[in-house]
């Protein structure tokens, strides 16, 4: 006597593909912001740049969210740091619920 078992791929989802995943979506390539723009300066300064890579809890967006490349994303961070000692952005959310 043989036990049945479920099927390894493939399951009766609704909206799933012919292998039972879910539907792919179209999904715009991200691209670096300061490779495209070259006259975009990443400074400690300019803290309405930073903002857009910082998260709402006060944490760095990493690259992969973002779409900057790797030198970009060092050169960020480094920044967003030099910002946060000078009290230009904060280190945290101002209040956690």
């Amino acid at each position: 006597m043989s036990v049945p078992t479920k099927p390894r791929y493939g399951s009766a989802r609704p909206g799933g593909g012919p292998g039972g995943g879910p539907k792919r979506r179209y999904v715009r390539k991200k691209f670096c912001r300061f490779c495209a723009e070259k006259d975009l300066r990443i400074e400690y300064k300019n803290v309405y740049l930073l903002k857009h890579f910082i998260s709402e809890r006060g944490k760095i967006v990493p690259r992969r969210i973002s779409g900057t490349c790797a030198t970009h994303q060092r050169k960020l961070t480094v920044e967003i740091k030099k910002a946060r000692i000078v009290a230009l952005v904060p280190f945290t959310a101002t209040q956690v619920r």
